[in-house]
């Protein structure tokens, strides 16, 4: 309940950092004209909107499974940080375009460049707090779509920060060109951001195995335990921050049900402590002289 209620928390504070953001941003960019602060003050709308994917997530993927969704509702997380991912490609692919444009046809200064400075300045030091705390949650509570809120604010802060540096430099300098150079370097950044997110969403959408480095995790635990002869039909996968995990485990034909039972339950309580968030269910088998060949499989990873 209290990792439930940390993260309903933090998507709500980036509904409200993102909010008071985009004001300032609008304001500053029609008072000083700056085109570069407007589409940043857009790009900062996907932000938003993101944002309030992310609660509705949130707050999905908390409720406990149902005769509708038997599993639980952790897919809600896997489908807002896919969405996410595709926000996060579409603003760095405006901005380029809005770049480029800048380029080809011409850049003329802002009227008054102070503001912009500022106001970009706290937008850069506020997502950084507030994304900060988002990877806090996101990995204390292993939530996919706070951790997809997070890189979004974080692109926020680079695309920012690149204007930042623009209008400082062109404030300098006089070289307007560099700021919409500076721009598009930092939206190929955010575009490769993009398409991770959306790649990892993805294969928890279309269920997909679990991460090579915890395979062998769940592997090596089996194997570090006594009076299981092997294992077969591993199968792991994710839903939001949960993860489902079948395992079929080989055991000697003349050993007790009762120790049978307590070795599931302690490789169950060692995976859990190992991978977090964990609903296992282990089948047992036995094994014998006749087909001891067939039955003690080795590693699906070797």
């Amino acid at each position: 309940m209290q990792k439930i209620m940390e993260k309903k928390i933090a998507a709500g504070l980036s509904i409200t950092s993102n909010a008071v953001i985009i004001v300032l941003k609008f304001i500053a960019g029609c008072i000083s004209g700056s085109i570069s602060i407007i589409s940043e003050a857009i790009h900062s709308l996907s932000d938003f909107f993101a944002s309030i994917l992310t609660f509705f997530a949130v707050m999905k993927s908390s409720e406990p499974a149902d005769k509708g969704h038997p599993f639980g509702h952790g897919r809600y997380e896997d489908m807002s940080g896919f969405i996410e991912g595709g926000l996060i490609v579409a603003a760095a692919i405006f901005i380029i375009y809005e770049s480029l444009k800048k380029i080809i046809f011409g850049y003329s200064m802002e009227t008054e460049s102070i503001l912009g400075i500022v106001v970009m300045a706290i937008s850069v030091a506020a997502n950084f707090l507030v994304s900060s705390y988002l990877f806090y949650v996101a990995k204390k509570t292993d939530s996919v779509s706070l951790y997809a809120d997070g890189e979004h604010l974080r692109t926020d802060i680079l695309t920012s920060l690149g204007i930042l540096i623009g209008l400082i430099v062109i404030k300098i300098t006089g070289i307007h060109i560099l700021d919409p150079i500076i721009a598009i370097i930092f939206a190929l950044i955010i575009l490769k951001t993009g398409f991770s997110i959306s790649k990892n969403t993805l294969n928890n959408l279309l269920d997909g195995s679990l991460p090579e480095n915890e395979l062998k995790k769940i592997e090596d635990i089996i194997s570090a335990t006594e009076n299981v002869r092997g294992y077969k039909d591993l199968r792991a996968r994710r839903s939001g921050p949960d993860r489902k995990i079948e395992i079929t485990l080989i055991f000697p034909e003349n050993m007790l049900l009762i120790d049978c039972h307590n070795i599931c339950d302690e490789i169950e309580d060692k995976i859990k402590s190992e991978l977090q968030n964990c609903t296992i269910s282990i089948h047992a088998e036995p094994v014998c002289a006749a087909c001891s060949d067939s039955h003690n499989i080795p590693s699906p990873l070797e």
